[in-house]
């Protein structure tokens, strides 16, 4: 959640490209600050680290975001090989502070859109000022919150087939919920998987007529109506699950290698309330240029893309932050050299 920064004070000694083997002390008020540590906030911090931006960059207490979470990653490109989520993201990291980017870890408390500079408080007692802010927060996958999900998350427990579909080769597996997302994925799984069994609450799909006439056509595919996951069972690995019928309060258990969850995303956005534009799902809303409501704060990743949700997607949404980010700033000083106003607040067309 956006509420658990952690902070680790200090630019990192690959920033001293000017050759002190000091740190430089922070300015009174930065350029950019970057919210978020998954791949589009490390995107973004390097673009703006290498454009001398100097960003200061909150990690959150879920560092990586859900990459970081993920067994290997193999469909980000220059990787033919894969790559482990975590190391992926550590990557990123170094690569954002070999240019400049200062990394630190705090719970946010308060974000004042009033700007800029704009401020961003934190539960330690730090204040930060900027000229520009890039939101990169992202959206955690809605959990189940059932016993052995936790635990066994990563040893089958998955919130994404396109990340961990191949591991699945001829295996059975379950997909959880009911929307276009959960069919979705149902039907690319049967790419990998021997069986997909579909567990729904209820007795019939909310997505789109499309999938659902795919998934009735698939003869990969069952679906076990008006039933909830009430725990998911296994020592090392995803053994089986225990499911209950809603109507008849029936349990039994069922023999399954893995379960897939699609039962909504939660985008992390509840600093932003009241503050920066959202849908009805709470997603940020932005323009093509990656700008929110408030002129200066701009947003990327999963915090505003609630459609694809892939490492790729994020890190480009990232770059285009930051550059649009750079292009503010440089229009910032410009105007005050010229004592000039800045353009009024762009309008973001809603989603």
């Amino acid at each position: 959640m956006l509420n658990n920064f952690n902070l680790n004070m200090g630019a990192p000694e690959a920033a001293g490209a000017a050759g002190s083997s000091q740190e430089a002390p922070r300015p009174q008020v930065e350029d950019v600050i970057v919210l978020g540590s998954g791949p589009a906030g490390w995107a973004a911090a390097i673009y703006t680290a290498r454009a001398n931006m100097r960003p200061l960059l909150i990690t959150g207490n879920d560092p990586g975001g859900q990459v970081a979470t993920t067994t290997e990653v193999e469909n980000y490109p220059g990787f033919p090989e894969g790559i482990l989520g975590p190391d992926l993201n550590q990557r990123f990291q170094e690569q954002a502070e070999k240019f400049g980017t200062a990394v630190e870890v705090d719970h946010v408390t308060d974000l004042d859109v009033d700007g800029p500079p704009f401020t961003v408080r934190t539960a330690g007692g730090n204040s930060y000022r900027a000229r520009s802010i890039i939101v990169a927060t992202g959206a955690s996958a809605r959990k189940l919150e059932v016993p052995g999900e936790v635990r066994l998350t990563g040893r089958g427990v998955s919130y994404c087939g396109t990340c961990d579909g191949f591991f699945f080769r001829g295996k059975e597996i379950v997909v959880v919920g009911g929307g276009d997302s959960a069919l979705e994925e149902a039907l690319f799984l049967t790419k990998f998987a021997s069986k997909v069994t579909i567990v729904h609450r209820r007795d019939a799909f909310r997505a789109k007529p499309i999938a659902q006439q795919r998934v009735e056509a698939n003869p990969k595919i069952s679906t076990i109506w008006n039933s909830v996951v009430t725990g998911i069972n296994g020592k090392e690995k995803v053994e089986s699950v225990a499911l209950k019928n809603v109507l008849t309060g029936e349990e039994r258990e069922f023999r399954t290698d893995g379960v897939f969850v699609y039962v909504g995303h939660l985008p992390n956005s509840e600093l932003f309330q009241g503050k920066l534009a959202m849908d009805e799902h709470g997603y940020l809303v932005t323009d093509r240029l990656m700008r929110t409501s408030v002129p200066g704060i701009f947003a990327a990743g999963e915090i505003q893309d609630p459609r694809f949700r892939q490492v790729a997607t994020s890190v480009g949404q990232g770059v285009a932050a930051a550059l649009e980010a750079q292009k503010y700033v440089d229009e910032l000083a410009a105007a005050d050299e010229d004592r000039q106003p800045l353009e009024p607040a762009i309008e973001v067309p809603a989603r």
